[in-house]
């Protein structure tokens, strides 16, 4: 997916590297989904490597890679006997203290080292002020990749140290090749709601097929279409999310939502853009809340659900 969509990502990054001085600090912005991890990761290799020095395929010693880490020790546990574990919600301070300690000792096999923070707008003020002393004072030969989904919340202090390598939307036809390759049992109509809904981000696509959102989308295009007087559809679809439903479903959820409201924004009338403009900004309340707030899954689902059928309703006013 890395290589996808990304011409105009790899030709900046190769001439900053062939240039004299290659600038310490990026951050690679761009929605969730679009690839930018995988970037990351393929051009760290691409900055160590060395002629003459035989490179590992596997981890690089010298591609320091930080994310998010188990949630508590019970989760780290179930990541040390390889059991599927949950992750905390945002990146530690203690993690950027211990890459700190790292960059205190010499690259391993070359003279460059890259640190990849994925993702650097998941870090608390505090963690983004403790990371800002490397980006002020970077140790010789290395090189730092943030990488951000929403480049609005990291520090201006972190954003003016930084040079920005901007990942746009995928187009239509590398989207479409993507869920070829990625999401093959997907059915056509399962391919187009995915694409429509994703936006140009070939993850959140992947995501729509492998969460079986197809029939919450179908349902939220109703409910703002038409309306929902007798609350017969929200009652579908907290069914179709289901009682329990995980974290990343509800998140899905509330992306695919204001993809709905979105998608209604072209060739509406002027007194219909004040419905349309609430609507999607009190989704975007949600998806600010939702990765730290604890949401009662039936609850947030039926709030979607009204959302929607107020914006059918502000329509058939209007």
């Amino acid at each position: 997916m890395s290589y996808i969509g990304h011409e105009e990502a790899w030709a900046t990054w190769r001439s900053a590297m062939s240039g004299e001085r290659m600038h310490h600090a990026w951050i690679l912005s761009g929605r969730k989904g679009v690839g930018k991890s995988a970037f990351a990761l393929a051009a760290a290799r691409e900055l160590v490597a060395e002629e003459d020095v035989v490179q590992p395929a596997g981890d690089h010693p010298d591609i320091l890679y930080t994310s998010h880490p188990p949630k508590n020790d019970a989760e780290e546990k179930k990541r040390a006997d390889g059991k599927p574990f949950e992750l905390a919600r945002n990146i530690k301070i203690e993690q950027i203290r211990q890459l700190q300690q790292r960059l205190n000792t010499r690259p391993t096999l070359g003279a460059r080292r890259a640190v990849i923070i994925d993702p650097a707008d998941d870090m608390e003020a505090p963690t983004a002020n403790a990371l800002l002393k490397s980006l002020e004072e970077p140790p010789q030969g290395t090189f730092f990749l943030l990488i951000a989904h929403r480049i609005g919340r990291l520090l201006p202090t972190i954003r003016s140290r930084c040079r920005i390598l901007a990942f746009p939307r995928i187009s239509d036809q590398d989207m479409r090749a993507v869920l070829a390759r990625e999401a093959p049992q997907a059915s056509n109509e399962m391919r187009d709601a995915a694409m429509a809904a994703a936006s140009g981000s070939p993850g959140a696509a992947i995501d729509f097929v492998e969460l079986d959102l197809g029939k919450i989308h179908t349902l939220m295009q109703q409910i703002a279409e038409r309306g929902d007087p007798d609350f017969a559809l929200r009652g579908q679809l907290a069914g179709a999310m289901g009682a329990r439903p995980k974290r990343e479903k509800q998140l899905a959820a509330i992306e695919l939502a204001r993809a709905v409201v979105a998608g209604h924004m072209s060739g509406v009338g002027h007194d219909q853009i004040p419905a349309l403009v609430e609507t999607h900004a009190e989704l975007v309340r949600l998806a600010a809340q939702a990765p730290t707030a604890n949401f009662d899954a039936g609850l947030l689902i039926m709030e979607i659900g009204t959302l929607l059928s107020n914006l059918a309703a502000a329509r058939s006013a209007a």
